[in-house]
């Protein structure tokens, strides 16, 4: 039977692209985000799509859209949480902190716990987590940002403790991304910038190696050593 995944925020960006390169792999695929148009394009043109759910993680109906995914599709072998959000906020308002905490933070570790549940029930299941290089230092003109990346790497490495009494049945990946090419990439002088495409080619191998920890691209590992042992 071909394997299953679900992965939200599929509808642009690195979801989407994870979501082609999935399918190009014969991955029977439940795909959600918060704007079902342009979802129901993608899904229109792909075979390997068998659900389709509007979601915005903030909300507290997150989870249970999530289960009805779950159950649509079976038994699920993958799950991606590729939804987030960020603003250059120098004026620190208030209202793009909480916008940020509530989906990065309170919506990835909603799905999260939803996930994990779905994997010890069924006794096997691999979580993948798309966190930031951002998390291993605050931005003091993305303060919410930084922390809220932060926050989704210890959850997650959190999670692959927990998971350690299942012998490798259930795995947890942290994938820490640099510059890619999508909406959310706000920097004024971007460097070593990745295609969407090649952002998710380097984290499907990741997925396929069982890997704990992955940079994309592989370069940013160096900047991640940077960033954890220069001072501020």
């Amino acid at each position: 039977m071909p394997k299953s995944a679900i992965i939200l925020g599929a509808s642009s960006g690195i979801g989407l692209e994870l979501a082609k390169v999935l399918s190009e792999k014969g991955y029977r695929l439940g795909i959600a985000a918060r704007r079902l148009e342009l979802l129901k394009a993608h899904a229109t043109g792909d075979p390997n799509v068998v659900s389709v759910r509007a979601m915005d993680l903030s909300r507290a109906d997150a989870s249970g859209i999530f289960a009805e995914m779950a159950e649509e599709i079976g038994v699920v072998d993958l799950v991606v949480i590729s939804s987030g959000t960020g603003h250059l906020n120098p004026e620190l308002q208030w209202e793009l902190e909480e916008e940020t905490i509530a989906l990065n933070a309170m919506g990835f570790a909603r799905i999260a716990c939803v996930a994990m549940s779905i994997f010890e029930k069924q006794g096997h299941g691999h979580l993948v987590g798309i966190s930031s290089v951002a998390a291993l230092r605050g931005a003091g003109e993305a303060p919410a940002y930084g922390a809220t990346k932060a926050f989704a790497s210890r959850y997650l490495q959190g999670l692959h403790l927990r998971a350690g009494k299942w012998s490798g049945k259930i795995r947890v990946t942290d994938v820490r991304p640099g510059f890619v090419d999508t909406p959310m990439m706000k920097a004024d002088k971007p460097f070593w910038v990745a295609s969407p495409r090649k952002a998710a080619e380097q984290i499907v191998s990741a997925i396929e190696a069982g890997k704990r920890i992955v940079y994309v691209t592989k370069r940013w590992s160096l900047i991640g050593w940077l960033l954890r042992h220069l001072p501020e």
